[in-house]
């Protein structure tokens, strides 16, 4: 794997605005969706990030890829930052980063063709037209494994695996360097999930992809991921590669996160230490003060309700944000 950065994440916020008043309308408040975050994604290799429902994960995918525009920070992509680009600079950047969405059910239009729906990209992109288009997604079809004669068929047609392969060949036809996947298994079933993964670990060796992927489910991540980043309340509290973070979780909130994972073992599950979070996640609107995690962590000092951690890196490129370690 070539270590060289491919995505760089500096001071990335997004903040959506709460108003109030129906003709005039006045901000009252923001949601701090994501809320500084600092890191890169290397060429080549998988960065899984993970977190509960609500932390953030998705908004961070759709701002890397300006399908949201950041409130501040920076987006490097290939050198070249992404908050600059505007119009038809950011149109062709475009084409070199996709996205594979959270419900195959939602993301693909019920009154297009299969065919249609995954050669739209060539055509927005100006990569083909007429019988080369129609080549290319029977290609592209038989690449995320469908039959190559389904274009006609439209989604309703399709089971919920189906229609995500249908999703990953659209985002595979403008031939991209970089694709956010946004949970693209959480709303499949357990049997299917597994071909989907290996799909995905297929092309990714084969047209040399590199991935964000966004999931909560932590056997997933560790099974596809280089490295794993672990996200809490819009920022990221831990990263490293996926054996140390398995091994060794040094911040209190990957470990309660661990521990809520089933061992098959009887034996091992029975003597092992477990970490039980109390309370609900904050609100995004009005974060707590200090370390967000503070106030449902079991090892929390003063420090923590007052003085936000900073990240740093505690050696082996093992990054965390946490006073206690």
């Amino acid at each position: 794997m070539e270590n060289t950065a491919l995505v760089q994440i500096k001071g990335l916020k997004k903040y959506f605005p709460i108003t109030q008043g129906i003709i005039f309308q006045r901000k009252v408040a923001d949601v701090k969706a994501v809320d500084g975050l600092d890191f890169t994604i290397n060429r080549g290799e998988t960065l899984g990030l993970v977190g509960e429902s609500g932390c953030g994960k998705s908004t961070t995918g759709r701002t890397i890829l300006q399908l949201y525009r950041p409130t501040a920070g920076q987006v490097f992509f290939k050198g070249q930052d992404l908050v600059k680009m505007k119009g038809e600079e950011l149109r062709k950047m475009r084409r070199n980063m996709q996205m594979i969405f959270q419900d195959p059910y939602a993301s693909l239009n019920p009154r297009m063709t299969v065919g249609d729906i995954i050669g739209e990209p060539l055509e927005v992109h100006n990569i083909a037209k007429g019988k080369e288009k129609k080549d290319r997604v029977q290609d592209l079809l038989q690449v995320v494994g469908l039959n190559p004669y389904f274009v006609n068929r439209y989604p309703h047609e399709f089971s919920g695996g189906q229609r995500q392969r249908i999703g990953i060949a659209r985002s595979l036809a403008v031939q991209p360097d970089f694709i956010v996947c946004d949970e693209p298994i959480s709303a499949l079933d357990v049997s299917i999930q597994a071909q989907i993964i290996n799909l995905l670990e297929e092309l990714q060796s084969k047209f040399n992809l590199t991935y964000l992927f966004i999931a909560h489910d932590l056997s997933v991540v560790r099974h596809i991921s280089d490295r794993v980043a672990v996200m809490y309340l819009g920022k990221i509290v831990e990263l490293t590669d996926r054996d140390s973070l398995y091994k060794n979780p040094l911040h209190p909130y990957t470990k309660a996160l661990l521990s809520a994972v089933p061992i098959p073992d009887p034996l091992v599950e029975e003597k092992r230490e477990r970490f039980i979070l109390v309370g609900d996640v904050p609100s995004p609107v009005n974060p707590p003060s200090g370390c967000r995690f503070h106030t449902r962590c079991p090892v929390a000092i003063e420090i923590c309700k007052t003085v936000d951690p900073e990240w740093r890196d505690v050696g082996g490129t093992h990054f965390v944000a946490c006073h206690v370690v």
